[in-house]
């Protein structure tokens, strides 16, 4: 499940349990729509609660993040499992972003609100 909010050009993603195909469609038609009528957007992934994804969500992530290299401006992730943070970087070489990945939210909204205009 997942949990979305939108401010200012800011996307606030929170997974929470089992990170599925759906959520991840959800995530996709917001961020389409947003870069879309209003550029890049910045991005904050909140992935401390995530439980698990399926394979199809790591598939469909590959695809999104070709099909939409430059649709962000910055890329937060929140996360305490090293793994997560190893496929945030390795995510990192299909898009056209600064990512960061963070433990404290609080220094990634920090981050995110220092992005150039």
């Amino acid at each position: 499940m997942i949990a979305l909010d939108e401010q200012n050009g800011l996307v606030s993603v929170a997974v929470l349990g089992e990170f599925t195909l759906a959520d991840f469609k959800e995530f996709e038609e917001t961020v389409a729509f947003k870069a879309k009528f209003q550029g890049a957007v910045n991005l904050l992934f909140d992935l401390r609660e995530m439980a698990d994804f399926t394979l199809d969500v790591a598939w469909e992530e590959i695809k999104f993040s070709r099909q939409h290299p430059r649709d962000f401006n910055r890329i937060a992730v929140l996360t305490d499992s090293q793994w997560v943070a190893w496929s945030a970087w390795l995510s990192q070489i299909f898009v056209d972003a600064e990512l960061q990945v963070f433990h404290e939210e609080q220094e990634a909204h920090d981050w995110l609100a220092a992005a150039p205009a």
